[in-house]
């Protein structure tokens, strides 16, 4: 595919691991940030090329892993009134709410719409002034602009029927938690290149100054997982600790400035409960006091739900990178994809999802496993 097979190239992928390999003289580990990478770590079989010292942990780079049960069962708890359509992207459709989930309101009662985009749901409220829309606005920093540009238009429009229940997390916070942690293993970072797409860079230079490790922010394709490595594991042989960054084709240093002012004009940053980690300061977004007509937690009075986690489920300590998927009693039984007790069973960016796929908890390599192989012929089945 143009643009796309270059950074799937599998003699260049040999290379930077042959590179990686020479260059690495002791153990390290390092921890990729986001699902997306994640997923391409596992499906393509990076850690079969790398030397035994490295060792990749997987973060909590997933948005749909770290929404808190409870708000969950809060989505529910709207999408079930009557006079209400409730909204969302289809990754939120299927993750495990206390009893059910969003698919089976769907399915029940056909007031949950699949939308591609907030302003989709939008249109819905103008289409329709006779029934309350609502868009679960769940992300990083990465779909906080188009979530705020709806409420922006929403009140452009003088639209009262509109509101969105958020869930919107920032990654350095989380970061700052996993580098503070007594029980931290972590000793490098690859940051999420959509993340600094919108943000930029400069958020990572304080915790790399204070914590003394290196941060390079990566693409997602196998060949830009490979440098970012490469990358990462040179500052730690030579003792630095820089802000690096291998996504220079997306990313700048300073952002999306315009996506940035909006985000301002509409958010403000809060206290946010991160799913199987706790409540971390300053970690979430919440809608300005002068945008509260279209915060649905406030105008459905669901803030006071409160729910139970599975006592089976690790998704904690796989999201801090304490634990790796196939580690958990209950992967792949009792908990698979079609009955998940956790998010990163069932998120397309989940890490237990795809161990599941890609068949990471087996001992050995899959057959036909090739870095250029984009199919999905070498499942392992538990």
């Amino acid at each position: 595919m143009k643009f796309i097979d270059e950074f799937r190239d599998r003699a260049a992928a040999g290379k930077l691991a042959a590179q990686i390999r020479a260059t690495a003289t002791r153990p390290w580990t390092i921890m990729e940030i986001c699902g997306g990478q994640t997923h391409t770590i596992v499906k393509y079989g990076i850690e079969e090329l790398l030397p035994a010292e490295l060792t990749l942990v997987h973060g909590p780079g997933c948005p749909v892993c770290v929404t808190p049960l409870e708000l969950i069962d809060q989505a529910i708890a709207i999408a079930l009134r009557d006079d209400v359509i409730f909204t969302s992207f289809g990754d939120m459709l299927r993750v495990p709410g206390s009893t059910r989930d969003l698919l089976s309101v769907k399915a029940e009662r056909g007031t949950v719409r699949l939308v591609y985009s907030p302003l989709d749901a939008v249109k819905i409220a103008q289409q329709r002034p006779d029934k309350r829309v609502v868009f679960f606005a769940v992300g990083f920093e990465t779909t906080a602009p188009p979530n705020a540009m709806a409420v922006w238009e929403a009140r452009r429009l003088g639209l009262t029927n509109f509101s969105i229940l958020v869930s919107h997390v920032l990654v350095p916070p989380a970061m700052e938690v996993i580098l503070s942690s007594p029980v931290n293993r972590v000793q490098g970072f690859l940051a999420a290149g959509h993340v600094c797409a919108v943000m930029g860079t400069g958020e990572y230079l304080p915790l790399a100054a204070k914590y003394r490790v290196p941060i390079v922010v990566t693409g997602f394709e196998p060949l830009d997982i490979l440098t970012g490595l490469l990358m990462t594991i040179r500052q730690l042989e030579e003792g630095r600790h820089e802000v690096e960054n291998e996504y220079a084709r997306v990313v700048r240093p300073e952002g999306n400035l315009p996506a940035r002012r909006l985000i301002s004009q509409v958010f403000e940053p809060v206290d946010r409960k991160w799913r199987g980690i706790g409540t971390i300061p300053c970690s979430g977004y919440r809608l300005r006091d002068e945008f509260s007509a279209y915060d649905a937690e406030k105008i459905y009075e669901v803030g006071g739900i409160s729910a139970q986690e599975s006592p089976l489920c690790i998704a904690g300590q796989v999201l801090q990178g304490l634990k790796k998927p196939h580690e958990c009693s209950a992967f792949g039984h009792p908990c698979t994809p079609e009955h998940p007790l956790g998010a990163p069973m069932v998120s397309s960016e989940g890490a237990c999802a795809a161990y599941y796929h890609f068949g990471r908890f087996a001992s050995v390599t899959p057959p036909g496993r090739r870095i250029d192989d984009d199919s999905d012929r070498h499942y392992v089945q538990p």
